[in-house]
């Protein structure tokens, strides 16, 4: 690996002064590190953005249960506004080409008066918009109006069933109220909280595992602008919260639970009237694997059955177990199925090791010399088949335990599924996990290598000793190596790659990722994705709490 050099970042901005890329000892190899050093600072003149309308503050009060303590975390602390907007400060310079919108969702309010929620989950979703123009930088932040969010406000408790919390029932008559209420899926959250994506027409969606938690938003405003319609008659309650969201087409995964499999759908751009592809139907278990995500390729669509499969019954406790809606169901095997996109036809169906993932990276075919497709290789961020990264990430565990090394290990884990009609496929490490600190986890690629064959993924990983992921790296699933950013105390999250404008070569742009700062600042870093040097900082002049994914929104010839 090679270090870096203080020359001009290829991506089009300068290197941060006083920043280097070092290399420092990582189990068996070297990793490169990004040692954040004494930097100048480099402001510039911004426009002003329109006033936003007057925020409304979200009450501090003391909690039952994760209180905040003088020594907590930015990154799980709720957010202190219901929205912001202004001129971002650089230090650096941004590339000229970066033209347009960074959105990221994830949770961001975990308290409610004096109740504090249980999960990094539960929280309502928090919208953070930073726009780049002619070398400036605009930030933002809204909370998503959804029903979940607009009940709480209002009544001051939990309305809806979110991932670890359920309303409390005042009665014996009102608790089987509920339980009819969520069979027909009306108590379900339609908290959006985990994904943001554009889709082929330029609608932006905010999305989360539940199909009534699909909502339309204005990146530009960060209002919302209402549920997401789908004009179908396929029904279901969820569906994978990552769909495959291309210029053309939006591809998702529906679990059926009660006759345990999955139905593939697709979505062409510019309509919400999604089409029935094919069904797979579950080889072990009572119930479907959980599908968080899921990748593709040009012409198939992996679908994963991991042995952590969906509870019924874990879903009517009002008490969460320490896998929550989930079982470990490791005599019921561990399934990859492959469907054939233009037949709907399950073409291969292999058990594999046990496995345990949120996100897939990317898939692509493996070819003959003759051209024929012999297999398919999937690679996602695998947690050893672990399943205690779930509980890790109580608020209560995520606040407590800074400083030590309770981060299960995760790895970048590549399946080879055979195409030949072999029962069984394989799963092993792309590369050493020491590479990435053991860590790996919120993954992105370039989108022209979606379903294609790659080099790169940019993700976070760890530095030993933590308890959730602490650094950006960019692995070379070529060379094997990776590429590691960390500053002492920060919690970035995902590193989301944006290509440069005409660019040839996959690396060719940078990675932006938002970054809660050990001393309770937040920023937008922007990375140079090709050396994974820091370009600039687009700094906030507040706490911003930790987010998950993320999507970009180049500016159009209306916009300008």
């Amino acid at each position: 690996m090679s270090g870096a050099t203080g020359r001009p970042s290829s991506a089009g901005g300068s290197a941060v002064p006083g920043r280097s890329l070092s290399t420092t000892q990582g189990g068996k190899g070297k990793r490169a590190v990004v040692q954040p050093l004494a930097a100048s600072v480099v402001t510039t003149e911004t426009p002003t953005p329109a006033p936003a309308p007057p925020a409304r503050p979200v009450v501090d009060a003391p909690r039952r249960r994760g209180g905040r303590g003088t020594g907590e975390h930015a990154a799980w602390k709720s957010i202190r506004q219901e929205r912001w907007e202004g001129a971002l400060e650089l230090e650096g310079e941004l590339p000229l080409w970066l033209d347009g919108t960074y959105l990221r969702n994830g949770p961001g309010l975990w308290n409610l008066g004096d109740y504090g929620f249980r999960h990094l989950f539960d929280g309502y979703a928090t919208l953070v918009r930073v726009s780049f123009r002619d070398g400036h930088a605009v930030g933002a932040h809204r909370q998503i109006e959804s029903e979940a969010y607009k009940a709480a406000s209002a009544h001051g408790k939990v309305c809806y069933r979110e991932f670890s919390e359920v309303p409390k029932a005042d009665s014996f008559l009102s608790y089987v109220g509920q339980l009819a209420t969520l069979f027909s899926g009306s108590s379900l959250t339609d908290n959006s909280n985990t994904g943001v994506v554009r889709l082929g027409d330029g609608r932006v969606l905010c999305l989360t595992e539940t199909i009534k938690g699909s909502i339309v938003v204005d990146p530009d405003t960060l209002d919302t602008l209402g549920k997401f319609e789908y004009t179908d008659k396929l029904g279901g309650l969820i569906h994978s919260a990552h769909p495959i969201v291309t210029d053309t087409e939006f591809w998702t995964l529906v679990p059926d639970l009660i006759r345990p499999g999955y139905s593939v759908v697709r979505m062409d751009a510019g309509t919400n009237e999604r089409r029935f592809v094919g069904r797979v139907d579950c080889r072990g278990g009572p119930a479907p694997g959980w599908v968080h995500s899921f990748p593709i390729t040009d012409h198939y669509v992996v679908v994963p059955e991991m042995p952590l499969r969906y509870c019924a019954r874990n879903l009517l406790r009002a008490e969460p177990t320490p896998l929550y809606k989930f079982e470990w169901h490791l005599e019921s095997g561990s399934y990859m199925h492959v469907m054939c996109k233009a037949s709907g036809r399950v073409v291969a169906s292999v058990e594999v090791p046990p496995y345990v993932t949120f996100h897939f990276i990317n898939a692509y075919e493996e070819k003959d010399d003759e051209g024929r497709v012999t297999a398919i290789v999937a690679d996602c961020c695998e947690h050893n088949a672990n399943t205690s990264i779930l509980d890790k990430l109580r608020l209560q565990n995520l606040r407590s335990s800074t400083g030590q090394d309770v981060l299960p290990d995760a790895r970048v884990g590549r399946f080879r599924i055979p195409l030949d009609g072999s029962p069984f496929g394989e799963l092993e490490s792309a590369l050493d996990p020491d590479e990435h600190g053991r860590g790996m986890d919120m993954c992105s690629i370039n989108p022209a290598h979606i379903g294609k064959k790659y080099q790169y993924a940019y993700a976070c990983g760890a530095q030993r000793p933590c308890n959730f992921p602490n650094t950006l790296t960019k692995i070379d699933l070529v060379e094997k190596t990776a590429k590691n950013w960390y500053e002492e105390g920060a919690v970035p999250s995902e590193p989301f790659f944006v290509p440069r404008p005409g660019a040839v070569e996959e690396d060719d742009g940078v990675a932006i990722s938002m970054v809660s700062a050990k001393d309770g600042s937040a920023y937008a870093l922007v990375l140079d994705a090709k050396t994974f040097q820091e370009i600039t900082r687009a700094k906030f002049p507040y706490a911003m709490p930790y987010g998950l994914h993320c999507c970009w929104v180049p500016r159009t010839s209306d916009d300008a």
